[in-house]
This record gives structure tokens, sequence and C-alpha cells, in this order.
């Protein structure tokens, strides 16, 4: 990227429809009608190093859900 960062889900998800925040109003986590707000984000020297990255949309309690990455060591 231009900043010399890379946005972890995206290296590894490009499909549609993937939030991580939906409003409390309009049953909008139901419809799936969000935004994707939370990152995880690494310097392009240690992409590789990250094995996945995930968005883990069954957590629930909140209007944002937890975005996982795993690290190699």
């Amino acid at each position: 990227t231009s900043s010399g960062y890379v946005d972890t889900f995206r290296h590894f998800c490009q499909e549609a429809g993937q939030y991580s925040w939906w409003s409390y109003r309009f049953h909008a986590r139901e419809k799936n009608i969000g935004w994707r707000i939370d990152y995880q984000c690494v310097n392009e020297g240690f992409i590789n190093n990250v094995e996945s990255s995930r968005i883990l949309n069954s957590i629930t309690g909140s209007d944002h859900c937890p975005v996982q990455i795993i690290v190699n060591p």
C-alpha cells in the first residue's frame, strides 16, 4: 500500500459483506448491514508473518466484533 501498511483482513479475504460493526437500530446485524471499521494493520515487511486474519462475527455482546490475527513467531 502507499502508506506502507497492509490491512490484514483484506490481505486474506476480498469477499464483500464482511463487517465488524452493526448499528443496534433496525436489526442491522441480523440483516448484515454494517461497516468494517475495526482493523488489524501491519507494515508491509511483517505481512509474511501473518498466518491468518478473520472477523469473529459470531461473538456478540457489543455493536462491534473482534478482528483476530494469527502471527507466526
